[in-house]
């Protein structure tokens, strides 16, 4: 009995992390470049009373063993990166990935990170940053006289001066990585490498498998709410089996106290 309730509390645990993963991703249906996440749950080890092909007696071998499970843990979780809708903005300084890429950009820290969010800004030097202060890499700086600004396909910033002139003003760089999912989620829609995702691979949009870009979009976040809202209901359901295996273990541990 004591081990069916240690058993039902690794199902709570485990459920309380799904519970909370799904909250996440629902509180950040609207956060653009948001990547969905996924837990992925394991058992745990197995105390074996018999091992199958084990003698038996009389030089006969069980065909099958007994084995006694403990419960189960949260084996990995990690993000989606499946492509997110497309939200037409149209201001000249948003920008979406159409494809696999990330932008790089430097934190006021002086760290690089990189990240699907494409809500760019300009600041007092015309330098495209993000809002939390992160600037694009390569830095590119918008003329202040500038009539408009054009951001092709492949990541090429243009800008019309006045009288007409076309003056071409930097080059989007995207970055891609040969695991994504190793990726360190670091807040601010930012993301980090580390040794499971490998090192950054720079390339220009539209080339080497890197997506394209595309002016006055932005990347909606991929969190389906249909789907988390079944999740949440399933989660809810495996929470309330494992309390009540607990309470139903409880009570024949007291029954068996009480044997008088």
């Amino acid at each position: 009995m004591i081990r069916a309730l240690s058993t039902a509390a690794t199902g709570l645990e485990a459920q309380q992390a799904n519970i909370e993963r799904i909250s996440n991703d629902l509180a950040n249906v609207n956060t653009d470049g948001y990547k969905r996440s996924r837990n992925e749950f394991q058992d745990l080890m197995y105390e074996t009373v018999r091992e199958a092909g084990g003698s038996i007696g009389a030089g006969s071998q069980s065909p099958v063993g007994v084995q006694t499970g403990m419960g189960v843990k949260v084996g990995a979780a990690h993000k989606i990166f499946e492509q997110g809708p497309a939200r037409m903005t149209y201001h000249p300084y948003d920008l979406m990935i159409e494809g696999k890429g990330f932008f790089p950009v430097q934190r006021p820290n002086g760290e690089i990170a990189y990240t699907r969010n494409g809500a760019f800004h300009l600041d007092a030097q015309g330098r495209v940053q993000t809002s939390n202060g992160s600037l694009l890499i390569p830095q590119i700086t918008i003329p202040n006289n500038a009539m408009n600004v054009l951001i092709t396909a492949q990541g090429e910033v243009k800008a019309v001066l006045p009288g007409g002139q076309e003056s071409v003003l930097g080059q989007i760089q995207l970055i891609a990585f040969p695991n994504e999912q190793g990726l360190s989620a670091a807040g601010e829609s930012l993301f980090q490498p580390t040794l499971a995702s490998g090192q950054p691979l720079q390339g220009v949009p539209g080339e080497a498998g890197l997506g394209a870009v595309m002016q006055g979009a932005l990347e909606g976040s991929n969190v389906n709410v249909a789907n988390s809202m079944v999740d949440m209901i399933t989660t809810q359901r495996a929470y309330e089996m494992n309390t009540k295996v607990m309470g139903v273990a409880d009570q024949m541990l007291g029954a068996t106290a009480n044997i008088k």
